[in-house]
Formats: C-alpha cells, structure tokens, sequence
C-alpha cells in the first residue's frame, strides 16, 4: 500500500501542491509564485527578525589595522 504524497499550501497564492521530487518549484505551485517570493526578499518585504541592536554587536570590534 502506497502512501499519497504530501501535500503543502504554496507560500504566495495558497494552492496544494505536491511535495514530490517531480514537483521542480516546490513549496510553490509554479515559477512565478517563486519569482514572486524572490522579489518580496528582495524589496525586503520578508525579513528574519533580529534584534535591533544586533548588527551593531557584529560590527563593534575594531578591525586590525592592513600592513600594505
């Protein structure tokens, strides 16, 4: 007995896809809720949330001084 595949709703629009090895754009339904997804990282509609302090703790050290 064969278990059916899992099934996810596309992050962008919502629809059941298929999470299958022959599904190419999966967790999406199809390339263009992919690229839609990529555009909003890009304009930084999505971000991970940090601290706000947080850069300021990774780039507080001085850097060492460059001998050429």
């Amino acid at each position: 007995m064969t278990k059916p595949p899992m099934t996810v709703d596309c992050p962008t629009c919502g629809v059941a896809v298929q999470w299958t090895t022959t599904n190419a754009f999966r967790p999406f339904c199809s390339d263009r809720c992919k690229l839609i997804d990529l555009g909003a990282w890009a304009s930084e509609e999505h971000k991970i949330p940090v601290a706000p302090d947080a850069e300021d703790e990774l780039f507080s050290e001085d850097l060492p001084t460059r001998l050429h």
